[in-house]
């Protein structure tokens, strides 16, 4: 089975995602945006075996730490998807922008794409495209266990902002009704920053996008 634990990062309070194959113990962890210490102990206590690295967009928040993180354990960087090379050549800039550590731009060693899969032990999680937040965005769906890793796309009683570089708020909101909802009121969605909720609750009760 698929598990996850939600370690909250930096200043942003970022939701950073570690998920693993509960057979092979083999792990994931998905947009590592700082604090990687705290992350890496948290793998450590877990005992897990950290092998890839999952993005779902490239702000400072969900992607600062990769480059580092991935350099010194040699880990490959998979996502996100190609739209958002732009974001992931400014981390540089973002990083001395919001007052972060320095990150490191980086070439992901796969970029993703609607419809591909990523997989960790024994355990295949479905990979959509689902731009708006950024070009590049994607989200992470695990039906096996009713979940979905949604960065900024949604939000318990919001959405993801579109005032961004490339933005796009009707992007965005198609994103969330043709990509999201179709995966089943029941399933959980983890988001870039907050608490869980559910497809479910969101479509009958988020102000932005309630009744969709």
């Amino acid at each position: 089975m698929l598990r996850y634990f939600t370690v909250p990062v930096t200043a942003f309070q970022q939701n950073c995602s570690i998920v693993w194959c509960d057979q092979t113990l083999r792990a994931a962890v998905i947009d590592p945006g700082g604090d990687l210490s705290r992350l890496l102990a948290e793998v450590q206590r877990l005992s897990l075996n950290l092998e890839q690295i999952w993005l779902t967009h490239a702000h400072i928040d969900h992607a600062g730490g990769a480059g580092e993180l991935a350099q010194r354990l040699n880990l490959p960087i998979i996502g996100p998807h190609p739209g958002d090379q732009f974001w992931i050549d400014g981390l540089p800039a973002q990083s001395a922008q919001f007052g972060f550590p320095p990150a490191q731009a980086f070439t992901p060693t796969r970029w993703l794409h609607d419809g591909d899969i990523v997989t960790l032990g024994n355990e295949t999680v479905q990979v959509r495209h689902c731009p708006g937040h950024t070009p590049g965005h994607v989200v992470f769906h695990a039906p096996q266990i009713e979940r979905a890793f949604v960065g900024d796309v949604l939000f318990a009683g919001s959405i993801g902002r579109t005032d961004f570089p490339q933005g796009n708020h009707q992007q965005l909101i198609d994103s969330i009704t043709q990509r999201l909802w179709p995966m089943g009121d029941q399933t959980v969605f983890i988001p870039g920053h907050g608490p869980e909720s559910t497809f479910g609750h969101e479509r009958h009760s988020n102000p932005y996008v309630g009744g969709t």
